[in-house]
């Protein structure tokens, strides 16, 4: 992979990791568009898959780190109603985590050999466009904060993440998606969807590194690169999209919908005729 190609995927990474509208889908689609093959399935990929991944788990963990300090402290502390709300959230956030853990163990590499082609990538990107639109059409007027939250809630936003697993349905989109039609505001929904994604996407981090230890990949300065810069995008795609969520509450994620049914009907054609 050249410095360019590195680049190219690790803002790729930091924006659509967050944005709602899929990572995976959008690293299966682009690179044939762009001319590139499948690079995602090559050897050599897996020294940047880990630093992105941690650059972006970083970005993350940097922006919550008042969220994730309170969470400690709660597990600490009995002392407050605020510290029994934190750690109430914290365990709604193991609650929610748990289901892609398992099914990820159990169906990750299977679901990676059949959904894998960008064809189908492109087609569950606009099913997830449709997923998007209709969550803000069925939750309404949904205005409820994390701490109205229960635990059949965050199940239910655990169990749409799991779908994730398929390239072109979006994590954070279907998570949050998840948390308005379960009754909470797009900002909360967002909130708790990023609280999630910091064990998930760690948790991959963990589990890539032994097996670029046992090939004995180098950490080159191209990865260390594309980890740097799939942090930094990350962050700044954190900034916007709260600020985004926090001023615009109602039907907040159309224009999401709306550009991934465009990208994925744009993908098709110019794979069909070109």
């Amino acid at each position: 992979m050249t410095a360019f190609q590195a680049v190219v995927m690790a803002v790729l990474q930091g924006v659509t990791e967050l944005f709602p509208i899929s990572s995976l889908g959008h690293a299966v689609i682009l690179p044939p568009l762009l001319g590139w093959g499948d690079i995602i399935k090559r050897p050599d990929f897996l020294p940047y898959l880990v630093v992105m991944h941690l650059g972006t788990a970083t970005a993350l963990f940097l922006y919550f780190w008042r969220d994730w300090f309170a969470f400690g402290g709660s597990l600490l502390s009995r002392s407050s109603p605020r510290s029994a709300a934190d750690r109430r959230i914290f365990l709604l956030v193991v609650l929610a985590t748990i289901p892609a853990v398992v099914v990820g163990f159990a169906l990750e590499k299977r679901l990676a050999e059949v959904f894998g082609k960008a064809e189908i990538a492109a087609f569950f990107l606009i099913a997830n466009g449709f997923v998007l639109y209709f969550s803000d059409q069925i939750a309404g007027k949904a205005t409820a904060s994390l701490d109205e939250l229960n635990w059949k809630g965050a199940l239910a936003v655990g169990v749409a993440q799991c779908f994730a697993l398929i390239p072109g349905f979006s994590r954070s989109g279907l998570t949050i998606a998840a948390g308005v039609v379960a009754g909470l505001s797009h900002e909360a929904a967002a909130r708790f969807s990023f609280l999630m994604a910091t064990p998930i996407i760690l948790g991959a981090t963990v589990l890539e590194a032994p097996k670029l230890m046992h090939q004995g990949a180098t950490l080159g300065g191209a990865a260390i690169l594309s980890g740097i810069v799939a942090g930094i995008v990350a962050f700044l795609s954190l900034v916007f999209l709260m600020r985004y969520f926090h001023r615009n509450e109602f039907e907040a994620m159309r224009p999401f919908s709306y550009y991934c049914a465009a990208a994925g009907l744009v993908s098709l054609a110019i794979m069909a005729f070109v």
